[in-house]
């Protein structure tokens, strides 16, 4: 059966967005391991934990330079694949050349 003659499913409508009654209800109702909110509770935010914001703060500065430096590692191990492959290069040639010097030695 080709795919021309399958019929399509008909997808019920999107429902409409929840109000701002329906938000908050929801974030009230919501439990404290709730994904969504557990990194505030355990942050402090919206309370007077200004320690907590500091130390929030402090991880997201280093996860970037995390992934600044491992960019950079990246980039470098790249670029010493590439010598490397040059230095292999050079040192075939230098055996190529030190065994035709002996050729001619001889």
């Amino acid at each position: 059966m080709s795919s021309k003659t399958k019929k399509r499913a008909v997808l019920p409508s999107r429902p409409a967005p929840p109000n701002v009654n329906q938000i908050l209800e929801d974030i009230n109702t919501a439990f404290p391991n709730d994904p969504v909110f557990f990194i505030l509770s355990q942050t402090g935010q919206g309370s007077a934990h200004g320690a907590a914001d500091s130390e929030v703060e402090t991880k997201y500065q280093q996860g970037r330079r995390y992934l600044e430096l491992n960019e950079r590692l990246q980039e470098v191990r790249g670029r010493l694949a590439q010598q490397r492959e040059e230095l292999q290069a050079a040192g075939e040639q230098l055996q190529q050349t030190v065994s035709e010097v002996k050729a001619q030695a001889l």
